[in-house]
């Protein structure tokens, strides 16, 4: 099995911040979240936010907007509309069957695009749409763990990520991996 991190590896970009700006233009109120949006996504980038800072800090105004939308589905499905340019062409030439993309991206979302993609396995941060709560954040060290409650014999051949720093667990049970850079793709292992 292949798996890949989603964000700045097969997607051009920060999929929720893209996902975020797409709901600003939709509902400008929500300008007033953007100070702290990008500060907290700047703390994330950084590693100096743990996962359970964010749960605690963050996540009731994270859980308070996600209660906000009337139908993610739809939007998930216009918002892909816009967005699906920027999968990355590398992927398209070395995907497999059973690829697994495992990302802090909302799965809701995901799962409109891994439609789009032919790509039956993923994973994401999970929460409630009718209370906006989140159920599973999945980044970091919660990536593995997600990943080994799914498949607890998991083997992981080649896995690809923009951040070895964040996805070190998965680096670490995998045959190869490899950071993606923009179109530049090297091994790293």
């Amino acid at each position: 099995m292949n798996v890949y991190d989603f964000d700045n590896t097969i997607y051009d970009g920060e999929s929720m911040l893209d996902f975020f700006k797409f709901y600003i233009r939709r509902h400008p109120s929500l300008l007033r979240h953007l100070p702290g949006v990008l500060y907290a996504f700047g703390k994330y980038k950084a590693g100096k936010i743990t996962v359970n800072d964010f749960m605690t800090k963050y996540s009731p105004e994270v859980e308070k907007f996600f209660s906000s939308i009337p139908d993610f589905h739809a939007d998930a499905v216009r918002f892909w509309d816009t967005h699906m340019h920027k999968i990355k062409p590398f992927y398209a030439e070395i995907q497999k069957e059973d690829d697994l993309i495992i990302t802090g991206s909302p799965e809701a979302s995901m799962k409109v695009i891994c439609e789009r993609l032919g790509i039956k396995n993923y994973m994401g941060s999970q929460f409630d749409e009718k209370t906006g709560k989140i159920t599973r954040f999945c980044i970091r060290s919660q990536k593995i763990k997600a990943f080994f409650e799914t498949y607890p014999e998991g083997k992981i051949d080649d896995f690809y990520t923009d951040s070895p720093e964040n996805d070190q667990p998965l680096i670490d049970i995998a045959t190869r991996a490899f950071v993606v850079k923009g179109d530049k793709i090297t091994q790293i292992k």
